[in-house]
């Protein structure tokens, strides 16, 4: 039994469009209620639930008599107008045989990368809650541009469970784990716990599935998985099959251990989900005092700025080799900064805003380091899987 599962509280539970449709993508009722049959048990009086749900754009697909998920984005956010409503009002209908009230809330990337935003989400997250509900969670994709997306709801659930102060990450996907390589490649062997970057090394990790509905892929549940455990929350990635198992605390997919403490609620969506604005360059000494959070950044270590930036809005900062060592929220508007740059002890970013994305150089000198260790994966495309002569794992979002 795993511990950190027994005694979570609060957890955040994604399932993939493939999980919940059917293969000409309409909403399969069955494997709905299955699905809130578990978490309805799950749910009990010392234990919340936040659902994040794809399969908005998946659900619209039929009745827009459409056969696979377009490519073009007004095509996508129209099936997504069409598939929230359905798809919310197929979860109101199956929680309801347990008594429960579900919440819609519907988020773009700016809703957590603006830290006004994320602290409006989050109380609006925290009172549906408090009030005994149940949160359904997903991307609004009917607003929402290439600009504004997250890219895949796998990472929105690791930024959800950070933002809602989640004990648990729960990801369901249509394969049982993270493997060692194809799944169905004789020999493949799946990874029952990860501690660490360490244990990805040898991973052949598979881009986005075969299914049609989705967009993600085990890429993404990996780097979603580091996101959770980077920020002290441990993650269980299965099938959405195994899921009561999954939260009875059983044996089941990957356990990924936590492997960090929980950051400031900003500084974590400054890291991951913040979009920079801009950059401004600094000089060696500036630099090196990012890095080494030693006092806010003044006007006199910046040598240059780009970008409209305004006060609050996330920016690059970076050495003078032009390399990105930090990240953080500029205290005043990039058109202040050029008659004050050099010469002005004003405050640029305070040190509490501010995010290194590299190591500081060790003290005898030397060049700074990457820092805390980032997973590299390798995508296998569908030409190499047809050359090794397997099929690609479906592992769609």
């Amino acid at each position: 039994m795993r511990a950190d599962v027994l005694t979570a509280r609060r957890i955040v539970v994604k399932v993939g469009s493939s999980s919940l449709t059917t293969a000409s993508g309409g909403l399969d009722s069955d494997r709905v209620d299955a699905l809130v049959d578990v978490l309805a048990r799950s749910r009990t009086a010392d234990t919340e639930v936040v659902l994040v749900s794809s399969g908005a754009i998946a659900a619209g697909l039929a009745p827009l008599g459409l056969t696979e998920r377009p490519r073009d984005l007004a095509r996508q956010q129209a099936a997504a107008c069409v598939g929230q409503g359905l798809l919310v009002a197929r979860y109101t209908a199956s929680f309801a045989r347990h008594g429960l009230r579900v919440g819609q809330v519907l988020l773009t990337a700016d809703d957590i990368s603006r830290r006004a935003h994320y602290r409006n989400a989050y109380r609006a997250l925290a009172q549906v809650l408090a009030m005994g509900a149940v949160p359904v969670v997903n991307e609004n994709d009917t607003v929402a541009t290439a600009e504004i997306k997250f890219g895949d709801n796998d990472r929105l659930a690791a930024l959800v469970a950070h933002l809602v102060r989640a004990d648990l990450l729960v990801l369901l996907s249509d394969v049982d784990g993270l493997y060692d390589g194809d799944p169905r490649r004789p020999g493949s062997r799946r990874l029952r716990e990860i501690r660490g970057s360490q244990d990805l090394v040898a991973v052949e990790i598979g881009s986005a599935g075969s299914s049609g509905v989705g967009t993600g892929g085990m890429v993404t549940k990996v780097e979603a998985a580091r996101i959770a455990t980077d920020a002290g929350i441990p993650v269980v990635l299965t099938a959405a099959r195994h899921a009561a198992d999954a939260l009875a605390g059983r044996e089941t997919g990957t356990f990924f251990h936590r492997t960090g403490e929980r950051s400031a609620d900003h500084l974590l969506w400054l890291e991951h989900a913040s979009s920079p604005r801009g950059t401004v360059r600094l000089t060696p000494p500036a630099a090196r005092a990012v890095l080494q959070r030693r006092g806010p950044l003044l006007a006199d270590g910046v040598t240059h700025a780009d970008g409209d930036f305004v006060a609050g809005d996330p920016v690059e900062l970076l050495d003078e080799n032009g390399r990105v060592v930090a990240r953080g929220l500029a205290g005043l508007d990039a058109r202040e900064l050029p008659r004050l740059q050099g010469r002005s002890t004003r405050e640029v970013v305070h040190q509490d805003d501010l995010v290194p994305l590299v190591r500081p150089a060790p003290s005898g000198g030397g060049t700074p380091q990457p820092a805390p260790a980032r997973v590299r994966v390798r995508i296998r495309t569908a030409a190499e899987y047809a050359r090794a002569g397997t099929a690609p794992d479906r592992t769609g979002d």
